[in-house]
């Protein structure tokens, strides 16, 4: 994306409208914090814990994949090897976003920790520098606001229940990370990812100790991307001949 100079129709987005938008995503992902206080509460986790992930970590599929293993018995470094795999993504938004947030020096650390799939989705549909700083911001704050505090709301109402299981609330996580990750799955390459990804962790669930599943459901990209380059080989050698 190349951030067009100010002053081109394209650039004079209202605030208004950035604002908007940016709220529009913040308040719908916010309020899923509330399934993430659920899920690691009724996990095992202390309301404590549970609300220093949110606040430390503060990226939703990490902090599912790290509570889910646990929960599981898993072992807590292969736990928090599989949220870091699924974390490391954060990294290549903030490669992009720096170029079009431009911020100081000294503003970027704690615009690190605001760089997430929601952040970098609203930054990047923006058409100016000022929108997208403002868009960046707006959603950053919205959502991790929302998040921390519906975190908190969930982990309390789990340890006031008990039981999270008898309720069938042990499966309000993956639900809700579910619903935000099949509309991003536009592409026939990324749903063929997500389909070996499921196949891969559910066949391997019975077989392989807790949190390792995760591990090797991250291969599936690597996989798919290698059969494609040489479906695409081939097809170039045979057009060849």
């Amino acid at each position: 994306m190349t951030v067009p100079e100010t002053g081109t129709a394209e650039a004079d987005k209202p605030d208004r409208a950035v604002v908007r938008d940016a709220l529009g995503v913040g308040v719908a992902v916010g309020l899923s914090g509330f399934a993430f206080g659920v899920t690691s509460a009724g996990g095992g986790l202390s309301v404590l814990q549970t609300c220093a992930l949110s606040l430390l970590v503060f990226t939703g599929a990490s902090q599912f994949a790290l509570v889910g293993a646990l929960a599981a018995g898993g072992n807590p470094f292969t736990a928090a090897a599989g949220a870091f795999f699924l974390g490391v993504r954060n990294a290549f938004y903030g490669l992009r976003l720096s170029q079009l947030l431009a911020l100081p020096r000294a503003l970027r650390p704690f615009a690190a920790h605001w760089v997430i799939d929601e952040t970098t989705a609203v930054a990047l549909a923006q058409p100016s520098r000022r929108a997208v700083r403002l868009g960046f911001t707006v959603t950053g704050a919205t959502l991790y606001v929302l998040w921390n505090l519906t975190t908190l709301l969930g982990a309390l109402g789990a340890e006031a229940i008990g039981d999270t299981d008898a309720w069938g609330l042990d499966a309000a996580g993956p639900a809700v990370f579910l619903a935000l990750l099949a509309p991003m799955l536009t592409t026939a390459t990324e749903r063929a990812v997500a389909a070996l990804a499921v196949v891969l962790g559910l066949g391997l669930l019975p077989v392989l100790p807790a949190g390792v599943p995760v591990l090797v459901a991250a291969l599936a990209a690597p996989a798919v991307l290698w059969a494609r380059g040489r479906r695409a080989g081939d097809a170039g050698r045979e057009g060849e001949r």
